[in-house]
């Protein structure tokens, strides 16, 4: 095996190389034709790229973490997605992490899932650039992940946390668009005002941004929060930029993905949570449920993944049939293989045929569907709960969230969460009842409960600062910092006697000795 810096080769290549460590011609010609293809061609950009590289891209499907590995790409294939992202790869873990490359990328290496967008998160412009480099050899072009709102990005510092960045995102795809041979794309959110939103689209497009797609949504609106896309945000910068634009956000059906299309001029439309709940969203059908479960199964015989992500696409597939069969929601969490999966799912489909053929003629769906729960259809997510607000008095208690409505409420079996419910059936003796539960005296200072024996009337983590600055005793936490510094200043003070003794003792056996030497008494000096 050799590096590969062989005559030819670009520096960027040398630098790949470099990375994976060692590579031969040999044992990866294709690789070798490809780089030296791509030095020959002028990198595309803009709508040459869409058009050319992305074979003018329509129906694309959405970078999810852990819900986009190569099976799912597949499926979605299979059911009109021209264009597929990998999930979100972290790029501080991809540059050091050799089993991360191979389990996220190399090893998903498949001639029918293209075109392929790999996408990253990332906060440094040369750790970005060099997990690109890793990556560029194996997909269409390196996304930058500036859209992600939860909580992990802001942990992290990366995704819509850093849109306020705007000299490091500039930094970033211009380093990332000069040393990469694929093109830049970014995925975003936008902010509050459409004037901010063109000003932050136009800045990425002067970085060397080759691809933009705008979720309509800014990095506030998630969870219950997430409410409804704005289509003017999207329609504001495609009408600003000179690359192409793709919009995401309010896509259920295929439908939607037209009207968006006609209404904001954009060139495609990216879907995830429609896409994730109905895999051929872009086709425009609505499939039994079980039907895509069987399809996605024996696409994971040929690309398998872990579990873990097949639990998590059944339980999106079948949300609002395990609304109604729950026993199945609980076998299906518990199953450790393939098999057992298959089981649920041939279990599912003998359930629901057998109350399709139960069904009266003109019945309409349960629960407010707009299908029958065996049919692959969007999940609503609902808004948060509002609290009565009397006499238009909006008041600070008026306000409330709804979670601390819920909790004043926790005494009531109806109101207990699934976590708290599974506690009770093992514990039928467990009270969740707030008014019910002990009250504990609060430290003076943070508001935790103070320690009982406590001599400062405090929790034990300020306890602990003022008994150290303090040089202080509490018996009741067990902090015994004075005792101990007295204890030490014994010991130096007994330690600094035994010297000063030594020291005598030494100088009288010195003088002992000089005296014998001149009496000629030294054992060595004995006649």
């Amino acid at each position: 095996m050799v590096l590969v810096r062989a005559k030819g080769v670009s520096r960027d290549v040398a630098m790949w190389g470099k990375h994976v460590r060692v590579y031969d011609f040999n044992f990866y010609p294709p690789l070798v034709k490809e780089r030296k293809r791509l030095d020959a061609m002028p990198k595309l950009q803009g709508f040459d790229f869409w058009r050319t590289t992305l074979k003018g891209a329509r129906y694309v499907v959405a970078p999810m973490v852990d819900q986009s590995e190569l099976a799912w790409r597949m499926l979605s294939r299979r059911h009109g997605a021209h264009l597929c992202y990998t999930p979100m790869l972290h790029a501080q873990v991809f540059v050091r992490d050799s089993n991360y490359r191979k389990e996220n990328l190399y090893n998903d290496v498949c001639p029918e899932d293209r075109p392929l967008i790999a996408q990253f998160c990332a906060n440094d412009p040369e750790v970005f650039v060099q997990a690109a480099l890793l990556a560029q050899d194996y997909c269409d072009a390196i996304d930058l992940n500036i859209g992600c709102p939860q909580m992990i990005a802001k942990r992290g510092h990366y995704g819509a946390f850093l849109q306020d960045e705007w000299d490091l995102l500039h930094k970033m795809i211009t380093v990332g668009n000069e040393r990469l041979s694929v093109p830049i794309t970014c995925k975003i959110r936008v902010f509050s005002e459409i004037d901010k939103t063109v000003k932050y689209a136009k800045m990425l497009e002067k970085a060397g941004c080759q691809m933009l797609t705008v979720h309509g949504r800014t990095k506030e609106q998630k969870g219950p929060l997430t409410g409804v896309a704005s289509w003017e945000h999207i329609k504001a910068v495609r009408k600003a930029v000179s690359i192409p634009v793709l919009a995401n956000g309010n896509i259920q059906y295929l439908s939607d993905v037209d009207r968006c299309i006609q209404e904001t001029g954009v060139l495609g439309v990216m879907s995830a949570e429609g896409h994730l709940h109905n895999p051929a969203l872009f086709e425009g059908r609505n499939p039994p449920v079980w039907e895509m479960a069987e399809e996605y199964l024996e696409i994971v015989r040929l690309y398998p993944c872990s579990l873990s992500y097949i639990r998590a696409h059944l339980f999106k597939m079948w949300h609002h049939t395990l609304q109604v069969y729950q026993g199945l929601r609980d076998e299906l969490a518990k199953v450790k293989t393939i098999a057992g999966v298959e089981d649920v799912n041939r279990e599912l489909k003998k359930r629901c045929q057998e109350e399709m053929a139960n069904q009266v003629e003109g019945e309409k769906p349960k629960g407010g569907l707009p299908f029958p729960h065996w049919i692959c259809q969007p999940y609503v997510r609902p808004g948060p709960k509002k609290l009565p607000v009397e006499n238009g008095d909006r008041s600070t208690e008026a306000k409330t969230c709804s979670k601390r409505a819920l909790e004043d409420e926790e005494g009531n079996p109806e109101f207990l969460s699934k976590n708290k419910l599974k506690k009770k059936a093992r514990n039928p003796h467990k009270n969740f009842d707030l008014a019910q539960k002990p009250k504990y005296a609060k430290c003076e200072q943070c508001g935790n409960p103070k320690g009982n024996k406590c001599v400062f009337s405090l929790c034990r983590g300020c306890c602990k600062k003022k008994a150290f600055k303090e040089t202080a005793d509490c018996p009741g936490h067990g902090l015994l910092f004075k005792t101990k510094f007295e204890k030490s200043l014994k010991w130096k003070h007994a330690e600094n006697e035994g010297m000063m003794n030594g020291d005598k003792a030494g100088g009288h056996i010195q003088t002992d000795s000089i005296t014998a030497q001149l009496n000629g008494t030294e054992s060595g000096n004995v006649v």
